[in-house]
């Protein structure tokens, strides 16, 4: 790893919980990102009120594994 890339772990570190996390989340949005696909603001707006309905408790989350067992058993 670069000098550059060390000192960034090195602070990224130093931040709080959710400072990090919000790293986090935009790093790995970034490696999925197609570089020249901009979301449209309404889409953003839509996508951060869901991730926030998460986070919050607000909406109840459901295991994939039981969501995708259950589509398949209905399709039998």
């Amino acid at each position: 790893m670069s000098m550059t890339a060390d000192r960034i772990m090195t602070e990224a570190l130093a931040l709080s919980p959710e400072a990090r996390a919000f790293l986090a989340e935009r790093l790995i949005e970034s490696l999925d990102a197609d570089p020249g696909t901009e979301i449209s603001p309404a889409w953003r707006e839509e996508i951060r009120r869901r991730c926030q309905d998460a986070d919050t408790g607000r909406i109840a989350l459901r295991d994939a594994a039981e969501v995708f067992a259950r589509a398949y058993a209905a399709l039998e």
